[in-house]
C-alpha cells in the first residue's frame, strides 16, 4: 500500500477518535451532568459556528481543527466551569485564526465571550517585532485581559494543555521551545492559582517534550523500584480507612503515584540519586470537617510510622493559592516512604481546581469559596503596577520570577502577614507593603534588630522599615531584590531619573552650542523652529530632544546647526569655545571615567558615549582615542559636590603592620577606602600597593598623598 494512501487512512482514524472522544455529543454528555438543557443548546450553537469558521483548517496530525477548540472546553467541562467559559473555549481561535472581529463576536455571543476570546487571542506579527519580544507582548495582553476576568487564564491554560497533549506531529524544535514555554509560565501559574490537575500533567508532558530520554529512564526506574504500586496503594488504603472507620471518622483514602516531573525536580532540588528519592506514593485522605482533620493525623501516625521533620500544617497557615491541607510522611509496607495530604471535601475541591472551584461553587449557589478567587486576584494586583511599568520583555521576566512558590511569611509591625518569595529581603518587603515605602527605605529593624537591606528574611519574623524623607531607590538594590514588584519599581524610578537628569544635561549642552553660534536659547520657543528636526530624529517633542542629547545619542552642536538657517551661523562665535561646567550632581547621565579617575581642578574634557552621556577624562589621560566631533569641552562649576574616586600608588619597604599604618594616615585625612591592589612584583624586598579611595577635590587629594609620604618606611606616592 503506497505511503499517502497510509496517511490518509490514519488520519481518518485519528479523526473519528477524535469525533468520538471530543465531538460535541460527547461534550454534551459530560454537560448534562450540570447544566440547564437551554445552556446545552448554547454550547452546541457555539461549536456549530466555529465548526464553520474553521472548516478549511485541519491541524499539524491532518485532523479537523475544530476538534482542538472542542477538547478544550471537554477539559474546562470537566472542571464543571460556566457555560459562558465553555462558549469562549470553542471559539477561543475565531479572532486569531479566521475572519470573525470581536466585535462580531460580541453581537452573536455577548460581551462576556469576546473579551474572553479577545484575551487568549495572539497579538498579531508587527514589522520590527521579534519573536521573543512578540511573545511577551502577547502574554502581557493575556495577563492584563486576566486581571478584568480570571476565566481567561482557565481557558489558556486548558488550551495549552490539550496542545501539549498532541504535540506529536510538531517540529522537535517547536516541541521543546513550546514544552520550556510551559514549564517556565504556564505550570508555574496553574500552581500559583491552585489548579493541580493542570499543573501536574502539564509538568509531566513538557518533561517528556524536553527530556524524553531521562522521562523514559525515571519512569522505568519508578516501576522497578516499586513493582507492583497498585498493591501497595490498595494495600495503604484499606489500613488507613480500617483504621479511621474504628475510630468513626468517615473518610475517602486515595492513593497515587507522584508525578514524574514532581520526583525529578526533588532529585535535582537536593541533589539527590533516584535510590535516595523514597516518597514515590501519595495518599489523600478527604473528610466532611476540619476537626476531622486533625483527628485523623493521629490515626494516621498510629497506624504508620512518622517521619520526624516532615509535617507541615497548611490548614493553619494556607499558601497564597488558597491551598490548605496536613501534609505528613510516613514509613509504609515494604519500608517505602509515603507521603499523606489530609483535607476536607472543600479545601479539595480548592487544591485540585484552585481559582476553577469558584465557578464550580458559583455554579452550584454554595459559599465559602472566596480564597483561592481573592489571593489571586491579590497576586495580580501585584502585577499590575509591574504591567504599566515596565517593557513588555521585562515584564515577562518579572512575572516568571513571581511563579515559583517557594514563599516564606513575615510578619508588619502591626501583626499583618506578608508572603514573599524565598530569599526576599527587607526592600522587598517595604515595597510589597506600599511603593512609597520602599522608595523612601533606608534601613530595617528584624525582630527588633538592625539588619542589612540585602539580608534574606526567614519565616515568622517581624520586620520594621525605616525611612528617610530624602532617602530614594537605589541601582544596587537590584543585584539582591526577588520580587517583580520591587524590581519594576526601583527600575522604574531609575529610569524616571535619569530621564530628568538628560533632560538637564542636554539643555545645558544645547544652550552652549547655541552661544557658540551666537543664538540665544529662546529662539527655540518658537516650534516652527525646532518641529522639522523633531519629525527628521522621530521624537515627539523638545524634552525627547534634549534627553537624545543628554544620553548621548545626538550631538549638541550638529543639532544646534540643523536647528538653526544657514544665513544665522554663517560665522562662528569668536573667543574660546564654551564649557560646560560639571557641578556633580548630574547623577546617572556623567559618567567618571575609570582610567584616569578625574576629581575637581584637573583639567577635564567630555567623550559622548551613546547611552552613557558624557564620560568625564582627565585631559592628560593616555588610555582615550575618539574622534575630536565626539569630545565636549568641560570645565568645573565653582561649587561642586559629592566625593571622587582616585587611585594612588604606595611603594614602601615590606614592614609589619605597613598596611594598617598607610591605612589610618588615609582614613586620618578624610578619605575612605574603596579598594586596595597589591600587583604582583615578583619578590623582592619592595612592596607597592594601590589605593582606590574617595577624595573632594586635588586639594583633598594632594592632602593624602602628602600624610602617606611622611611615614618612615614609605618611599613614593603618586597618583595613578
Amino acid at each position: 500500500m503506497e505511503l499517502p494512501v497510509i496517511q490518509r487512512i490514519s488520519t481518518v482514524i485519528r479523526t473519528q477518535r477524535a469525533e468520538r472522544e471530543y465531538g460535541i455529543d460527547a461534550l454534551a454528555k459530560v454537560l448534562e451532568g450540570y447544566l440547564t438543557d437551554e445552556q446545552i443548546g448554547e454550547v452546541r450553537r457555539a461549536a456549530e459556528f466555529a465548526g464553520n469558521a474553521h472548516k478549511d483548517q485541519r491541524r499539524t496530525s491532518g485532523e479537523p481543527y475544530v476538534y482542538h477548540p472542542l477538547a478544550v472546553a471537554r477539559i474546562l467541562a470537566e472542571m464543571r466551569l460556566d457555560h459562558t467559559t465553555l462558549i469562549a473555549a470553542i471559539l477561543h481561535d475565531v479572532i486569531e485564526d479566521t475572519g470573525i472581529s470581536k466585535d462580531s463576536l460580541a453581537l452573536e455571543y455577548g460581551k462576556d465571550v469576546a473579551e474572553l476570546v479577545d484575551g487568549v487571542s495572539k497579538i498579531g506579527k508587527i514589522e520590527g517585532m521579534s519573536r521573543q519580544e512578540r511573545q511577551a507582548e502577547s502574554f502581557r495582553k493575556l495577563l492584563l485581559a486576566m486581571t478584568q476576568d480570571l476565566r481567561v487564564i482557565l481557558v489558556k491554560l486548558a488550551d495549552r494543555l490539550h496542545n501539549m497533549r498532541t504535540m506529536t506531529h510538531v517540529a522537535p524544535d517547536k516541541r521543546r521551545r513550546v514544552a520550556q514555554e510551559t514549564l517556565d509560565i504556564y505550570a508555574p501559574i496553574a500552581q500559583r492559582l491552585g489548579i493541580h490537575t493542570i499543573r501536574t500533567e502539564l509538568e509531566d508532558l513538557a518533561f517528556e517534550a524536553i527530556y524524553p530520554r531521562r522521562y523514559f529512564v525515571l519512569t522505568a526506574a519508578i516501576r522497578e523500584q516499586m513493582g507492583d504500586t497498585r498493591s501497595v496503594i490498595k494495600e495503604v488504603e484499606q489500613k488507613l480507612s480500617a483504621a479511621l472507620k474504628q475510630e468513626g471518622i468517615g473518610a475517602t483514602v486515595v492513593g497515587r503515584e507522584k508525578n514524574i516531573y514532581s520526583v525529578y525536580q526533588k532529585m535535582q532540588r537536593k541533589k539527590l540519586k533516584f535510590l535516595k528519592v523514597m516518597d514515590l506514593l501519595g495518599f489523600r485522605v478527604i473528610l466532611p470537617k476540619v476537626d476531622d482533620c486533625y483527628r485523623t493525623l493521629g490515626v494516621v501516625h498510629h497506624v504508620f510510622k512518622p517521619v520526624p521533620g516532615e509535617f507541615d500544617d497548611y490548614i493553619a497557615n494556607a499558601k497564597s493559592n488558597g491551598y490548605q491541607s496536613l501534609h505528613t510522611a510516613c514509613i509504609g509496607p515494604g519500608g517505602h516512604k509515603i507521603e499523606v495530604q489530609i483535607r476536607t471535601r472543600d479545601m479539595h475541591h480548592v487544591a485540585e481546581s484552585g481559582i476553577a472551584a469558584h465557578w464550580q461553587y458559583k455554579l452550584g449557589a454554595r459559599d465559602g469559596t472566596a480564597a483561592p478567587q481573592a489571593r489571586a486576584r491579590e497576586w495580580l494586583r501585584g502585577l499590575f503596577d509591574t504591567l504599566n511599568n515596565s517593557s513588555s520583555t521585562d515584564f515577562l521576566e518579572s512575572v516568571k520570577v513571581d511563579l515559583f512558590p517557594d514563599e516564606v511569611y513575615v510578619f508588619t509591625p502591626r501583626g499583618d502577614i506578608r508572603r514573599l518569595p524565598r530569599g526576599a529581603t527587607a526592600v522587598d518587603f517595604a515595597f510589597a507593603v506600599h511603593s512609597e515605602l520602599g522608595e523612601h527605605c533606608v534601613a530595617a529593624r528584624v525582630d527588633g534588630q538592625l539588619e542589612p537591606l540585602n539580608s534574606p528574611l526567614k519565616n515568622g519574623q517581624t520586620v520594621q522599615i525605616i525611612t528617610a524623607r530624602h532617602a530614594r531607590p537605589n541601582a544596587a538594590w537590584l543585584n539582591f531584590v526577588k520580587t517583580a514588584k520591587a524590581r519594576t519599581s526601583i527600575r522604574s524610578y531609575l529610569k524616571n531619573q535619569r530621564e530628568d537628569e538628560a533632560i538637564r544635561l542636554g539643555r545645558r549642552l544645547l544652550e552652549i552650542a547655541m552661544r557658540e553660534l551666537q543664538v540665544p536659547m529662546a529662539a527655540l520657543k518658537d516650534e516652527r523652529r525646532y518641529a522639522p528636526v523633531l519629525r527628521a530624529y522621530g521624537l515627539n517633542d523638545i524634552e525627547d530632544l534634549f534627553v537624545s542629547i543628554g544620553t548621548g545619542n545626538r550631538l549638541a552642536p550638529l543639532v544646534a546647526r540643523q536647528l538653526l538657517p544657514e544665513h544665522e551661523i554663517d560665522k562662528p562665535a569668536p573667543g574660546a569655545a564654551q564649557s560646560l561646567a560639571i557641578e556633580g550632581t548630574e547623577g546617572l547621565v556623567l559618567d567618571y571615567a575609570r582610567c584616569c579617575h578625574p576629581v575637581p581642578g584637573d583639567e577635564i574634557r567630555g567623550n559622548v558615549s551613546v547611552g552613557r552621556g558624557i564620560v568625564v577624562h582627565r585631559t592628560d589621560c593616555k588610555h582615550v582615542k575618539a574622534r575630536p566631533e565626539d569630545w565636549v569641552s568641560l570645565t568645573w562649576a565653582d561649587q561642586v559636590q559629592g566625593d571622587y574616586l582616585a587611585e594612588i600608588r604606595v611603594k614602601a619597604e615590606n614592614q609589619r603592620g605597613l598596611l594598617a599604618r598607610v591605612t589610618t594616615e588615609i582614613s586620618e585625612a578624610g578619605s575612605s577606602i574603596e579598594n586596595v591592589h597589591f600587583p604582583d612584583r615578583g619578590g623582592g624586598e619592595g612592596l607597592e600597593m594601590r589605593f582606590l579611595i574617595t577624595v573632594r577635590d586635588r586639594v583633598h587629594l594632594a592632602r593624602v598623598i602628602r600624610r602617606v609620604r611622611r611615614l618612615d618606611s614609605v618611599e613614593r606616592v603618586m597618583r595613578a
